[in-house]
């Protein structure tokens, strides 16, 4: 079996499309999955489709940095109440940095700048108050996160970098800090050398799949919308990478994501 650690399944069920992808995904063997929420207008939906799926689907609650708008702190509000919801949600993501989609006008993207990091900074104060798991968006912001990240005095074996897609130099101080990555379909991109010795650099220990559908379709199907079913083929292509036999990094990247989760049946 194997885990899609990283998803996001609102748009298939807007579209209709939900209940064939996960009967793709569980055809291809792929167990469960965890559709990460990114605000308000998600996190709803994936609290009733986690309970509706119990043992398949997953579902996090958080706010995404490029979500992050006047009133976040009424969204964070909300954010805590999830906790208390069965099913809980399994993490507090995706919270982080993106100085890559700053606005164009320096005025502008400092004004969006300041905003992402008050509402990190508070998502990571609730993080800690419920000592729970945290997926990390970081885009152009790695350093900064973890500066955010060791501030908070968060537990840092309970945080993942999700879809990282920097070398092994900036995975270092993460991995130095108790910290984790997930890795994407972008591990099979012909251009991603440095993704892939990041990928080593980490090792099979720690080491989680996700697709971050409906983006980043892996090779040989990129360019397509992506889902989790694909989430075997960066399997695959993990385990050449890392000269085990896809059944051995099967069972292993369960065992992380399971462990790291705390992923239960019901």
């Amino acid at each position: 079996m194997l885990i899609d650690t990283h998803c996001h399944l609102e748009k298939a069920f807007l579209k209709g499309d939900g209940e064939a992808l996960l009967g793709r995904m569980q055809e291809a063997g792929i167990g469960r999955c965890i559709t990460v929420g990114t605000g308000p207008a998600d996190w709803e939906r994936y609290y009733r489709l986690a309970a509706s799926e119990r043992g398949r689907v997953d579902w996090t609650v958080g706010i995404h940095p490029c979500d992050v708008e006047e009133g976040w702190g009424d969204h964070i509000k909300a954010v805590s109440t999830y906790f208390a919801t069965d099913p809980q949600p399994v993490a507090l993501g995706e919270i982080g940095l993106d100085y890559f989609h700053l606005p164009k006008y320096p005025d502008e993207a400092a004004e969006a700048r300041q905003l992402q990091e008050r509402a990190f900074k508070a998502q990571l104060e609730l993080a800690f108050q419920l000592d729970c798991p945290v997926v990390i968006h970081s885009r152009n912001a790695v350093q900064d996160c973890i500066r955010f990240i060791d501030a908070s005095g968060l537990n840092w074996e309970k945080v993942v970098f999700h879809c990282f897609s920097d070398g092994p130099e900036l995975l270092e101080p993460i991995l130095e800090r108790g910290g984790r990555a997930s890795f994407t379909g972008i591990l099979t991109y012909k251009n991603a050398e440095p993704v892939r010795q990041a990928a080593l650099a980490q090792g099979l220990d720690r080491l989680m799949l996700e697709t971050d559908s409906p983006y980043l379709s892996p090779e040989p199907l990129r360019g397509k919308p992506n889902e989790p079913a694909n989430v075997l083929h960066i399997a695959n292509f993990a385990a050449e990478l890392f000269g085990v036999t896809p059944e051995e990094l099967a069972k292993i990247t369960t065992r992380n994501a399971i462990e790291f989760y705390g992923l239960s049946d019901s």
